[in-house]
């Protein structure tokens, strides 16, 4: 073979390595009362990085969902057609509990070690989360109507994938979605111009009008929104009825989305759907919001997940590629960059961890902890999948033109990295959010501040950023112009959020880093501006796919 085809400084490949073998999300889940889980996530954590999922997850992305309405005979069908091994990813998931497990799992901290096995197994496909999340999601909601919640509770935290459309009752297993948005609303879902009038039935009505976006349409049942007679409510709707026949629900069209293409979000039509009311007429919204809450952690898990595994293959890259006459990873500049994703990736996997903490502990009925997640989980939705498409831009661009095809996965990471920040809401409407829980739950802000304040005294730059931000807070007065600030301001709540858990309990390099960068101030805007005196060597060691799986 000629010499010009000789193979030379080219990475190998990362294959076979332990997603878990993070000790920023080791140390958090001991730390948030979940280290009895740690055997599972590390197991989870080696499939998840081992050959066999990673193909998995290329090629169901690679072969997006087929949808089907008619069959040959040009019978109504409304069925989407997966790839065998989104049906692999979904039957690992289920099984480990990804779906619904902490709702019948009484120990503590049973959120935080579900949140830990979604941070793992989430770096083998992203797409497939989607319906896990709404699953998991869906119970708060349904725990509004007692008797639905007794028939379809199990079957929601069942153990069992059991796909295709059946009777949900006589399932082993099944599997929620959520169908809020319509095209004339959006994120208004109070616009929302789908009708629900009674059958006469108790609790049943049917349902007419359009959806504009339905993720993962084979689900078997449906929480969504429509207007009965005394308002705008909350609805279960199944896929198929008691008697065995399809429900009125027509699948329209697969949206053609930037990423998440192994999962199918679609249009569809409810043509007199019959569905079961959950809650009360014209309460929908605060009984749906119990859904969205949970999927706002699943956003920010999600979100810290990229960020960890496009800071992995960064390292990975640089720790094998020379230039200039020196590996990447000893050369100063690289250093920074990639110490800068580290403080990031870390800061992210902290706060998403400590929240999922905050929901496990007010699950089992503290109110302080209840008051931290109202406040936290927004500030944090916001903040975290906000950084995630910047973050994912520079892990792909230390790869330079290798990062940029397709065989390297960082394209996928990159198209995937928007998504949690428009999913239930996009940047705006988390901020806004958070200005409405601050001025509604004064308790909230209150609960807020008492988990920053454990880091008082640590380190004076961070301080210093909550003493300007509580200055800050007691001067907002004009409804418009803090509308107009919202996002200045969610951003530094979540940034004294997260210095406050680094301070505490992060690597001593990684909190100095962060206080210097994100506090202090002393950066540029782009990823590898750290200031001078930072222990990169320290921050990269910890960063690496080879990071020992104990804390450091």
């Amino acid at each position: 073979m000629p010499t010009t085809h000789e193979v030379t400084n080219q990475v190998p490949p990362l294959t076979g390595h332990d997603v878990s073998a993070d000790p920023a999300l080791l140390e958090a889940l001991r730390r948030e009362g979940a280290g009895w889980a740690e055997a599972e996530v590390r197991e989870l954590g080696a499939r998840a990085g081992g050959e066999e999922a990673q193909e998995w997850g290329r090629l169901a992305e690679r072969h997006s969902p087929v949808l089907h309405t008619h069959d040959r005979y040009g019978h109504r069908i409304d069925e989407v057609e997966f790839h065998p091994h989104w049906h692999a990813l979904m039957d690992v998931a289920v099984r480990h509990g990804l779906h619904g497990a902490p709702w019948r799992d009484e120990r503590p901290g049973a959120h935080v070690a579900r949140a830990a096995k979604v941070f793992v197994w989430g770096q083998a496909d992203a797409g497939h989360l989607c319906p896990v999340s709404m699953t998991y999601a869906a119970v708060p909601a349904l725990r509004v109507q007692p008797e639905l919640a007794e028939v379809y509770e199990p079957l929601l935290t069942s153990s069992a994938y059991d796909f295709g459309l059946r009777v949900p009752t006589e399932k082993r297993g099944i599997i929620a979605g959520m169908s809020m948005t319509e095209k004339q609303g959006g994120s208004d879902v109070r616009a929302n111009t789908t009708r629900a009038v009674p059958t006469g039935e108790p609790g049943q009505y049917a349902l007419t009008g359009h959806k504009w976006f339905t993720s993962a349409p084979m689900s078997d049942v449906f929480l969504t929104l429509a207007q009965a007679p005394g308002g705008l409510s909350c609805f279960l709707v199944p896929r198929v009825l008691p008697d065995g026949s399809r429900n009125a629900i027509r699948l329209q069209r697969l949206k053609d989305k930037l990423g998440n293409r192994s999962n199918a979000s679609s249009e569809i039509e409810y043509e007199g759907a019959l569905g079961r009311l959950v809650g009360e007429e014209g309460r929908g919204v605060a009984t749906i919001i119990r859904m969205v809450n949970m999927t706002r952690l699943d956003c920010a898990i999600s979100s810290a997940s990229g960020m960890r595994l496009g800071l992995v293959q960064a390292v990975h890259h640089a720790t094998h590629r020379t230039a200039f006459g020196a590996r990447l990873v000893d050369q100063p500049l690289m250093r920074n960059v990639l110490a800068d994703l580290a403080v990031e990736a870390e800061a992210a996997t902290v706060a998403s961890l400590r929240l999922a903490g905050a929901v496990d502990r007010a699950a089992r009925g503290d109110a302080e902890e209840e008051q931290l997640r109202r406040l936290g989980l927004a500030v944090t939705k916001y903040w975290v999948c906000k950084r995630a498409p910047a973050h994912a831009a520079e892990a792909l661009e230390c790869l330079g033109g290798n990062g940029y095809v397709e065989d390297s996965g960082l394209p996928r990471l990159y198209r995937e990295s928007p998504l949690p920040s428009i999913w239930e809401g996009s940047g705006n409407v988390a901020a806004l959010d958070v200005l409405r829980a601050m001025s509604r739950q004064p308790e909230a802000v209150e609960a807020f501040f008492a988990e920053v304040d454990r880091a008082a005294g640590a380190d004076r730059r961070f301080d210093a950023a909550v003493a300007g931000l509580r200055k800050d807070l007691t001067g907002l007065g004009d409804p418009d112009a803090v509308a107009y600030g919202a996002r200045r301001l969610v951003e530094r709540l979540a940034l004294v959020l997260q210095g406050s858990l680094l301070v505490r309990h992060g690597h001593p390099a990684i909190a100095d880093a962060f206080c210097a960068s994100r506090l202090d101030g002393d950066r540029g805007l782009a990823f590898g501006t750290l200031p001078a005196g930072v222990d990169t060597a320290a921050i990269i060691a910890r960063s690496g796919p080879e990071a020992a799986g104990a804390p450091a």
